[in-house]
């Protein structure tokens, strides 16, 4: 590898992400800073730049027709959210067989249709916003972790589980203050 740092991948490699469905998704700032807020009495009080993350969480299912959101939960140091892709309204892209650069016209025979990787096209929409908000707002070294968390959710026990995971993390704070304990709480959740 050359001294090279090479990164695992976060995403299912036998999934197609552009399927319609629920997604969990967690994503956390640089160095776990606390930028976002402050647990008091095991609640979360936002400050300017979680307000900013909260309105552009909700900005997703204004700007994607095939959004729906479901519970989120800005914390001081990461986001949860659980977001919902409509298959009436997913976009798709057409390519030629032979030649997957060119666009071609809707009489050609040769066309198939590949969806664009919905959940991280979405999820990069997300941070890439925003990012320039805060930066924006003063804080130009604000950062988000490379990539983030996901995982698809397959059926309601399991939705239901995860609502009350991301509704209770303000009443967990003080158990999450560690990497390992943050990730261990997700993985306690059985998924």
């Amino acid at each position: 590898m050359n001294g090279e740092f090479e990164r695992k991948s976060n995403r299912l490699s036998d999934f197609d992400y552009s399927e319609s469905g629920w997604y969990f998704v967690t994503m956390c700032t640089r160095s776990k800073q606390e930028y976002f807020g402050e647990i008091k009495n095991e609640k979360m009080i936002l400050n300017e730049l979680g307000v900013i993350i909260e309105r552009q969480w909700q900005w997703l299912a204004m700007q994607y027709d095939y959004v729906r959101l479901d519970e989120f939960c800005v914390m001081p140091d990461h986001f949860h959210g659980i977001i919902y892709f409509d298959p009436d309204h997913a976009p798709s892209i057409q390519f030629r067989r032979d030649n997957p650069r060119v666009v071609p016209t809707k009489t050609e025979s040769t066309i198939y249709h590949r969806r664009f990787n919905l959940l991280s096209k979405t999820i990069c929409a997300f941070k890439t916003t925003s990012s320039k908000m805060i930066h924006q707002s003063g804080q130009e070294f604000f950062a988000w972790q490379r990539s983030f968390h996901d995982h698809v959710i397959r059926n309601e026990p399991e939705l239901n589980r995860i609502r009350e995971y991301i509704w209770a993390n303000p009443l967990m704070w003080q158990l999450d203050r560690t990497d390992d304990a943050f990730f261990e709480s997700i993985r306690c959740m059985n998924l």
